[in-house]
């Protein structure tokens, strides 16, 4: 019903900079929150950031300063903008929507692929 397709993830040096894009398609009718997570081996998943519809961002404590996210709406999109990143901040990213299909309207919980973002030090 509702699809999410990352990309962005790669390999940068502390202290650069990445950016992820996730695309939103399929029997959408809103998305009422969008968002990054991240999960190293072992670990728990956990929130990055996220976006609702009307604009509210809510950050991990971790990243919060450097990292920004913002949304697309007519393409449904969600980016990440990452700065000053650190060996900390390894992980597999996923992207993560709260979707509400069109007629007849459903609430869908949905994650991307997830995309590698390494950081070397």
């Amino acid at each position: 019903q509702v699809q999410l397709v990352e990309s962005g993830g790669g390999l940068v040096q502390a202290g650069g900079s990445l950016s992820l894009s996730c695309a939103a398609s399929g029997s959408i009718f809103s998305l009422n929150v969008m968002g990054w997570y991240r999960q190293t081996p072992g670990k728990q998943r956990e929130l990055v950031a996220t976006m609702a519809n009307g604009g509210s961002t809510n950050y991990a404590d971790s990243v919060k300063g450097r990292f920004t996210i913002s949304r697309d709406n007519a393409k449904n999109t969600v980016y990440l903008q990452m700065n000053s990143l650190k060996p900390e901040d390894t992980a597999v990213y996923y992207c993560n929507a709260v979707a509400t299909t069109n007629w007849p309207h459903r609430l869908l919980e949905v994650w991307g692929q997830g995309t590698l973002v390494t950081v070397s030090s």
